[in-house]
């Protein structure tokens, strides 16, 4: 792993909901909840004014509209989060040509491979992270928080520790004290089913992991899963920072708290899934030839299908409608755990396909995926709002903004 903190991961705050209230000032300091409006809709984000009613992303729209019926309903208007998220990624190539785009308004970027290289050192870092935010906030309206330290783990971490509009800094050595007194979810590995054998043998904390044998950590979870949740638990990831365009796939993949069981409901998901893959796709200026779909089933079985367009495409609809049809493949009785869309076989334009749909087509297409379930990029921010943890936040270094320390 690195000596010096030379990644930084920026996730803008209630981005959707943000680029609303900015756009229009009479929603400022008002709940705003963006996503599906219909009876099948669901919350795409909640800004933090609603989050106080206990609205988060992924929550039915009639459950939302129980808890703040007073919040301003808005239809995503990805036309505008697009114009800001390249703004946004604009400022953060002017760092370092190596930026991976995670979604419209997440990323990391390699800042050792931008002007200061190697040379620099956590003050550096810090000044660079600190001028980002400002000239984010200059550019857009909005805040951003953002993590530095020395790997991808770590500084996505400590961006939702520095959760809203802050920042937090991790020097080398300063690994553990961010990380042992987290629960375990928030390590990269640690979905529901893990987390609750964690449980059962009594591994409550990233720390209980650290302390747990890793020959222990391989009985439980195997050879490969086991070694990395030790080597995280200890703060070890070697992982680059890998720009879009050197990418030989982009996917996206959610694990649930409670299995799928409903076709209804797997649709939606999946409409949701492809709608955050084809954002990462055009994001980074890419086309796809093919569509994967993954599923996890309740017996962990794990199934893959995939179908080869006959030339590259961008288009969301035509991506959706090829995930529809090999979701459609997979017998789901008993429900899914794990849900994957992606795209493969890369291509560096967008090239017209025979199977593309006009546009107004895909227009109507979108709304249609918007009403059903458009939750896209922030489907963590609900627990980012609750609040990083207590020890967290008193172990790290939540770097105050010059002009207003309260800000942070």
């Amino acid at each position: 792993m690195r000596q010096t903190p030379g990644i930084l991961h920026l996730d803008m705050d209630a981005f959707y909901a943000s680029v609303e209230q900015a756009a229009k000032p009479s929603l400022r300091g008002k709940p705003v909840i963006v996503g599906g409006v219909g009876g099948r809709g669901v919350v795409a984000t909640a800004s933090y004014e609603a989050r106080k009613f206990g609205v988060r992303s992924a929550m039915p729209t009639g459950e939302a509209r129980r808890r703040c019926p007073n919040a301003a309903f808005l239809i995503p208007r990805f036309t505008a989060y697009r114009e800001v998220s390249d703004r946004v990624m604009a400022l953060l190539g002017e760092l370092s040509p190596l930026v991976e785009p995670l979604s419209l308004d997440e990323a990391f970027v390699d800042l050792e491979a931008g002007p200061y290289g190697a040379g620099l050192d956590t003050a550096g870092a810090t000044e660079l992270a600190r001028k980002l935010r400002a000239d984010i906030t200059a550019a857009t309206g909005l805040t951003a928080s953002v993590g530095v330290a020395p790997s991808k783990l770590l500084a996505k971490i400590a961006s939702e520790a520095a959760k809203p509009d802050g920042l937090v800094v991790v020097a080398p050595g300063e690994e553990r004290a961010l990380l042992d007194p987290l629960p375990v979810r928030a390590l990269w590995g640690v979905g529901p089913a893990t987390a609750e054998a964690m449980r059962k043998v009594g591994i409550a904390t990233v720390a209980d992991i650290a302390a747990t044998d890793p020959d222990e950590l391989v009985r439980l979870f195997g050879q490969a899963h086991g070694r990395a949740l030790h080597e995280h638990a200890l703060g070890i990831d070697d992982r680059p920072v890998v720009a879009e365009r050197d990418a030989k796939s982009i996917s996206v993949e959610d694990t649930f708290e409670v299995d799928l069981v409903d076709r209804t409901r797997i649709t939606a998901e999946l409409d949701r899934l492809t709608t955050r893959c084809v954002e990462r796709l055009r994001a980074a200026g890419r086309s796809g030839r093919t569509v994967v779909v993954k599923m996890r089933r309740y017996d962990f079985s794990t199934l893959t299908r995939s179908e080869t367009l006959r030339a590259p495409t961008d288009d969301l609809a035509v991506v959706r409608e090829t995930a529809h049809r090999l979701a459609a493949q997979v017998d789901v009785t008993g429900g899914l755990r794990l849900l994957g869309v992606g795209v493969a076989s890369l291509a560096d334009f967008a090239q017209q396909d025979l199977f593309a749909l006009g546009e107004e087509d895909e227009k109507a297409a979108t709304a249609a995926t918007d009403e059903a379930a458009t939750e896209t990029t922030e489907t963590t921010e609900a627990a980012e709002a609750e609040g990083a943890d207590a020890g967290t936040e008193a172990a790290v270094h939540k770097v105050p903004t010059p002009a207003a320390a309260a800000t942070t």
